[in-house]
């Protein structure tokens, strides 16, 4: 029996093939008196037209969201309590990301909920820069100009894990190829003798 079309086979089959897996990226920032996030994958695609569910940790709802083009939204919070952002992308791909009760309290400018109480000194106007609009100013300056940079971040971080994954699999297919080639080579030289 002729073993080289099936080890041909059994080499292309194990052959490392690009995946499109991604990974969804989600996160929340404070944005003035609002909460800034954005929602997207991991290639650099961003969740366009998307609705966001706002709920406390418990399922409560809160309100909703709706991402731009560009797979930012805006939500404007009403108490101070945990907020949890869940956008279902379809394929199984959920998004969820959380802003904590002490950081939603910070924003509107209120004590957290009782049950959700902040570590002393990390309540509303206990920092720098809580005294007013050029500090705002500033802040939303600064997520604009860093935005891009953290989606090619991500990205790149996906990239190189996908890279890592890929070449382990590919070393590990060559060793059983180098391990099949070397049995094969010495079943025949054993054969001859």
């Amino acid at each position: 029996m002729n073993m080289k079309p099936l080890a041909l086979a059994l080499l292309i089959g194990f052959a490392p093939l690009p995946a499109l897996a991604h990974k969804v990226i989600a996160s929340v920032y404070p944005a003035g008196r609002a909460v800034e996030g954005e929602i997207g994958f991991s290639n650099g695609a961003m969740a366009v037209r998307q609705t966001v569910q706002v709920t406390t940790p418990q399922g409560r709802a809160l309100g909703t969201a709706l991402t731009d083009d560009t797979g930012l939204f805006t939500f404007t919070p009403a108490e101070p309590v945990e907020h949890v952002f869940t956008v279902d992308l379809g394929a199984g791909h959920v998004a969820e990301t959380r802003m904590p009760a002490p950081e939603v309290a910070k924003l509107l400018g209120k004590p957290p909920a009782a049950d959700q109480a902040a570590a002393p000194g990390t309540g509303p106007n206990t920092g720098p820069g809580t005294n007013g609009t050029d500090t705002d100013a500033l802040a939303a300056m600064l997520r604009d100009e860093l935005r891009p940079l953290r989606q090619e971040i991500a990205a790149y971080k996906e990239k190189n894990d996908l890279q890592m994954i890929l070449g382990g699999m590919g070393y590990i297919a060559g060793l059983f190829g180098l391990g099949f080639y070397l049995a094969a080579r010495r079943q025949l030289a054993g054969g001859r003798a």
